[in-house]
C-alpha cells in the first residue's frame, strides 16, 4: 500500500472516531392503549406524529403495550404521549414507574381521550388536569387562542373555526393549569344527554387545551384530535408538536408582549 494511501486511511479513521454522531432533539414514547372506546383516528394520529418526528428531528417509539412502562424503559424517553388512550391502561406497578418518570423532570402529553383515561388514579387526574364527562355530536365551532406565546400557536389566528368532538370537562384537578384554547359555546350546540348523564355545556369558559408544571415534570393536554382528517391539518399538527416539544424540553414559550 502506498504511503499516501495509508496516510489517508489513518486520517479517515481519526475523523470517524472524533466526529460526534448527531442525536435527535429528544425521544418520545407514543402510547395508544385503549380499555374502552377505540378511536378510528389512531392510525392517522400515529402516522402524523411519526411524520412530525421526521420534520422536527425527534425520535418516536410507538406502542400500545403497557409493559413499556418500566423504570428501565421509560428512562430512555423525554416525553410520553397518551395518544387517544381510554380507560384503565396501567396497573399499579406501571403507574409507579410513570409517576417516577414525571417526577424526574420529564414530560406528558395527553391528546383528546387521554382525559377519558385512568379516572380512578388521583395522581393522573391531576396530571391531565380535567376529566371528560360527556360530549355532543361532532360540530363546527369558533375556538379562541388564549396564550399566543405557547409553541405551535404561531399558525393559529386569534379566533378560528374548527370541527371537533368537543368534550365537556369536569372541574380542575390541579390549581396550576394554564389555558391555551377555549371554544365559544354560543357558536355550537353544547347540550348533550346520555341516559341519566346530561350536560348543558360548561358555560362562558370552556377550555379545550392547557399546560402545567406538575410534580416535578411538565404536562400538556389538547382536547382536539378526534377526527382522522385533523391529523392532516398543518395548524393542528403545529399545535400538537408545540405541546410535545414543550413537554419534552421545557422550551419554546415566548414572554408576553
Amino acid at each position: 500500500m502506498k504511503r499516501s494511501t495509508v496516510k489517508w486511511a489513518l486520517t479517515l479513521l481519526v475523523l470517524t472516531a472524533t466526529t460526534p454522531v448527531l442525536a435527535a432533539q429528544f425521544k418520545a414514547l407514543l402510547f395508544t392503549k385503549t380499555a374502552g372506546w377505540q378511536h378510528e383516528s389512531i392510525p392517522a394520529a400515529v402516522s402524523a406524529v411519526t411524520e412530525l418526528s421526521r420534520l422536527h428531528d425527534f425520535e418516536v417509539v410507538h406502542t400500545d403495550d403497557s409493559e413499556a412502562f418500566t423504570p428501565d424503559n421509560l428512562k430512555k424517553f423525554d416525553v410520553v404521549v397518551f395518544l387517544l388512550t381510554t380507560g384503565d391502561v396501567l396497573n399499579e406497578r406501571q403507574q409507579d414507574a410513570f409517576q417516577a418518570f414525571i417526577r424526574s423532570g420529564k414530560g406528558y402529553v395527553g391528546v383528546h381521550s387521554a382525559a377519558d383515561t385512568e379516572y380512578g388514579w388521583s395522581w393522573y387526574r391531576g396530571l391531565v388536569g380535567r376529566n371528560f364527562l360527556i360530549h355532543p355530536p361532532v360540530q363546527s365551532a369558533k375556538v379562541d387562542v388564549l396564550e399566543a406565546g405557547f409553541p405551535g400557536a404561531e399558525y393559529m389566528p386569534p379566533r378560528f373555526l374548527w370541527t371537533e368532538e368537543y368534550y365537556t370537562y369536569g372541574p380542575e384537578h390541579s390549581d396550576s393549569l394554564n389555558y391555551l384554547l377555549s371554544v365559544d359555546e354560543t357558536t355550537y350546540k353544547a347540550q348533550a344527554a346520555w341516559g341519566d348523564v346530561k350536560s348543558e355545556g360548561m358555560g362562558e369558559f370552556h377550555p379545550v387545551a392547557w399546560y402545567q408544571q406538575y410534580d416535578g415534570g411538565r404536562a400538556f393536554y389538547t382536547g382536539l384530535g378526534h377526527l382522522s382528517a385533523s391529523y392532516g391539518n398543518t395548524m393542528f399538527l403545529s399545535h400538537l408538536y408545540g405541546g410535545i416539544y414543550w413537554a419534552a424540553t421545557g422550551d419554546g414559550i415566548d414572554a408576553p408582549r
